[in-house]
């Protein structure tokens, strides 16, 4: 039973039934689970897969504590650490773990973080511009939107979400600081958008949050490194499965799965050995139509999946 004074975490697992299918194939051990949010994955690859132990880490101290209480029940099969993923190599050293048999990355911004309204996630929510995933940091969406310069501004929002006013909007945030609020900055947005293009597409400050949440928590800078790091931790026929929810996030992951799955002859030396062929791409998919229906915020999620072939 869920500790009552632990506040209420509700979040949809994306793919649920995919990812404890894919983890079904990996060797016996310890899967990273590198977001661990509300542990609904790691629940059911622990109840699906006997032989599977889950290492996870989160960077939001709040998802963290409910993730314990609801993992408790696995005694001597979960290892938790509030740290960022790119921290994996410490996190391993520090649970004595040598190697992994698969990893789960699940990104971007949880329903639980985007539903509490004084965390700053939201621009539908009146709250302080927060959007820190992890709360013990200092730095937030405030300091980025009064501090940072014109050109920096325009730089994240073209950047991080492709947003096509991104000039306009910079503009008029300077001319409008200090802005403190949600609901100021989704209105001074809102305003600096043609009004044709307001009609179009959600609301005109959707795209700004999500720049400047994914700017703030360093989400696409720290990724190359993880899966990094996440692969070379992973032993032969081990997984790793990448949720994304963002062009920027899917671009990285499919680079990265190309770069390692490449043709393992260097052309230039013909006679020289094979180079070690270090993932084979398993799939990219997408949430079904039944999945879409009962949880509308999976809609922009691809699933990418490659497997550890050779050291």
């Amino acid at each position: 039973m869920i500790d009552a004074s632990l506040p209420i975490f509700e979040h949809q697992p994306v793919m649920l039934r995919e990812i404890t299918e894919i983890f079904a194939h990996v060797p016996d051990g310890f899967v990273l689970d590198a977001t661990l949010g509300g542990a609904g994955h790691a629940t059911a690859l622990l109840t699906a897969h006997d032989g599977l132990k889950v290492l996870g880490l989160d960077r939001d101290p709040v998802a963290l504590s409910v993730s314990q209480e609801r993992l408790a029940t696995f005694v001597g099969r979960v290892v938790t650490q509030h740290r960022r993923f790119d921290d994996l190599d410490a996190a391993m050293n520090q649970a004595g773990i040598a190697e992994l048999s698969g990893a789960l990355f699940d990104l971007g911004v949880s329903s639980h973080q985007l539903d509490t309204g004084d965390r700053g996630f939201s621009y539908r929510q009146e709250a302080m511009l927060d959007m820190r995933m992890d709360t013990t940091e200092v730095t937030t969406v405030t300091d980025i939107v009064n501090t940072a310069t014109e050109q920096e501004l325009a730089r994240i929002l073209r950047d991080y979400s492709d947003e096509r006013f991104a000039g306009r909007i910079a503009r008029v945030i300077i001319a409008a600081r200090p802005i403190q609020t949600t609901t100021e900055l989704a209105d001074i947005v809102a305003s600096s958008i043609p009004a044709p293009a307001r009609r179009r597409g959600g609301h005109p400050a959707k795209r700004t949050f999500q720049a400047l949440r994914i700017a703030l928590n360093k989400e696409l800078e720290i990724l190359p490194d993880a899966l990094d790091s996440a692969i070379r931790r992973t032993q032969s026929g081990g997984r790793v499965a990448v949720l994304s929810y963002h062009s920027g996030e899917d671009r990285i992951v499919k680079q990265f799965i190309a770069r390692h799955a490449s043709d393992p002859f260097d052309r230039r030396a013909p006679y020289a050995p094979a180079r070690a062929m270090r993932l084979k791409a398993i799939c990219r998919s997408k949430p079904g139509a039944a999945e879409l229906a009962a949880n509308p915020r999976a809609r922009s999620a691809i699933m990418r999946v490659a497997q550890r072939t050779s050291a």
